[in-house]
Order: C-alpha cells, then sequence, then structure tokens
C-alpha cells in the first residue's frame, strides 16, 4: 500500500468528515479509497465495449393496466442479457423486482430504460459492475444444443 498526500478545501474536507462518520469508515483514508473505487467504477462502465454486469432493481404498481405483462415481454425479448430475477411483493399493490443482467453496458442502459420509462414503474435503479472474468457468463452456453426458444 502506498501513502500519498493530498491537498483539499477546508469545506471538502468537512464534507469527506461528515460522510466518514455518516457511513461509519474507521479513517478518512478508506472512506476516500471507496470514493475512488466508486470513480473507477463509473469510469470503467462508460467504456461500453468492456463486459459488465448489471443489477436493476425497480418497484412498480402491479395494478397498472397490463404493465407485469409488458415488463415481462421486454424481459422475454431481451433474453440474451438476463441472467435472473426476483420477485417480491411489498404491499397488495407494489412489487419490487430485481433483474440480474449481463452484457455491454450501452445494452444494459437501453434494457433498464425500457424499463423504467413504463407507466406505472415508480422507482428505479441500474448498477453496473465491470464484468472481469475471462469468460463471460451465459447461462444460453449450458445446454445451448436443447435451448430453444419459439
Amino acid at each position: 500500500m502506498q501513502r500519498i498526500t493530498i491537498t483539499i478545501d477546508d469545506d471538502l474536507l468537512e464534507t469527506v468528515d461528515a460522510l466518514t462518520a455518516a457511513r461509519g469508515y474507521p479513517t478518512r483514508s478508506e472512506a476516500i479509497r471507496d470514493l475512488v473505487r466508486r470513480g473507477a467504477l463509473d469510469a470503467t462502465t462508460a467504456d461500453d465495449a468492456a463486459p459488465c454486469v448489471g443489477v436493476l432493481g425497480y418497484v412498480y404498481d402491479h395494478e397498472v393496466r397490463a404493465l407485469p405483462q409488458r415488463l415481462t415481454s421486454t424481459f422475454h425479448a431481451h433474453h440474451d442479457l438476463t441472467i435472473s430475477s426476483m420477485h417480491v411483493h411489498l404491499s397488495h399493490g407494489t412489487c419490487l423486482e430485481v433483474a440480474v443482467m449481463n452484457g455491454r453496458p450501452a445494452d444494459l442502459r437501453s434494457l433498464a430504460d425500457r424499463v423504467t420509462s413504463q407507466r406505472g414503474v415508480r422507482h428505479a435503479n441500474l448498477h453496473l459492475v465491470p464484468n472481469t472474468s475471462v469468460e463471460t457468463f451465459s447461462h444460453h452456453a449450458v445446454g445451448k444444443k436443447d435451448h430453444v426458444h419459439a
């Protein structure tokens, strides 16, 4: 590990200290390391050619006319990007879905936009993480010759 020195304005240092306390970081250094990691992650996932894994979480009103069917159709149309999903009932009329996806950032952002722009989707967040593994995960690779879509 390297030790570096930085110069920072008093106001920004107060922000770092508040962040350190609010998130429970043991030191300013750990808070700053985490911020640098996040900045590097944003820069890496901005490269639309680099493969990544995406996690899309969204809350929606399942009573909006045909919304569940439209959401399902959207994911079926992009089955090559979808690894898995989870559905949670938050209340009688509100659901949370989490979709795990794999592909190029531009493709994952496009799919997320198609989902989150639907009327009745209330909150959404897409988190992209670079896929640095040698082999890109594909659920279609397993049993591919038996895997048929109609």
